[in-house]
């Protein structure tokens, strides 16, 4: 049996694997307990390399659940479907581990095959032959799954202008400011005319969905402050917004228009995973 100072010593990491893998702190720590449980009772001759043994075994587990939710036919949960204590776990773990928050948006997008070759190969470097054991198939189809994942979740940025680098930095500006509820800051970048639009089920009753004025616009943003601070950059539908994602579940997308080197328009909308949604190559 997996001496437990050993598996400890592998913990962490078993940890950061099946969080990728499954999406959810809970599922994972689930995930690395079951493992901990098949280490304990396993024979001998198995453990000949215990690291690249729990790796497998831990990866196992989260592939049956995986394929499980594809045979259900689960769509991924957006953030607010997620139990709030879960949705908060998840946060604390993202926010505390660093972990890409675009990149947990669209690993929910990939097959379990998929997503199972792509974290452990290009994620945690395990190599091909060891994935191939775990999805019980040939190195060559894990490269090819890998290399699926990859088309899927990357894409090139698009060809900047100088006029793009401008709007980018005024959209990031602004976001920072809208993060850290800086009011003055924030009308500092917007025009006076400027225009907030948000759908009605991702507002409070009695909030209105249209807001205008750039004072007006900054003191109702700042109460969203917290969301700021979960969103991301990322490519919707082949154009550069912000994805709201707490926990790595995605919640809503920020469109924003610039006029003028300044902020004209907010358009946040309840997000859907059948929008395409890609990594701009500078953040995978």
């Amino acid at each position: 049996m997996v001496l437990i100072v050993e598996f400890e010593a592998a913990r962490p990491q078993l940890t950061a694997m099946a969080f990728r893998l499954l999406g959810s702190i809970h599922d994972a720590e689930d995930a690395v307990q079951s493992t901990w449980i098949k280490a304990s009772t396993a024979e001998a001759e198995e453990l000949r390399n215990p690291a690249a043994w729990l790796t497998t075994v831990l990866t196992r587990v989260c592939l049956d659940q995986l394929r499980m939710r594809n045979r259900r036919r689960e769509e991924p949960l957006l953030a607010d479907m997620v139990p709030a204590e879960a949705l908060a776990a998840d946060e604390r773990y993202l926010t505390r581990e660093n972990v890409s928050r675009a990149l947990m948006v669209v690993l929910d997008l990939l097959t379990p095959s998929q997503r199972v070759a792509y974290v452990l190969h290009d994620l945690f470097d395990v190599p091909f032959r060891e994935v191939a054991q775990t999805l019980d198939t040939s190195p060559g189809n894990a490269k090819k799954h890998a290399s699926r994942a990859r088309k899927r979740i990357e894409q090139p940025e698009p060809a900047s202008t100088t006029a793009m680098t401008v709007d980018s930095a005024v959209v990031d500006a602004f976001l920072a400011a809208a993060a850290g509820g800086d009011i003055d800051r924030m009308v500092a970048l917007m025009t006076d005319d400027c225009a907030r639009v948000v759908d009605t089920a991702l507002i409070p009753p009695d909030t209105p969905t249209l807001v205008t004025g750039a004072r007006t616009v900054a003191e109702e943003t700042k109460l969203f402050a917290d969301r700021i601070r979960a969103s991301t950059s990322m490519l919707v539908n082949g154009r550069a917004m912000h994805v709201i994602a707490p926990g790595g579940h995605i919640l809503a997308v920020i469109d924003i228009t610039t006029r003028d080197g300044r902020i004209a328009r907010i358009d946040v909308t309840r997000a859907s995973m059948h929008s395409e949604l890609v990594l701009p190559s500078a953040m995978s």
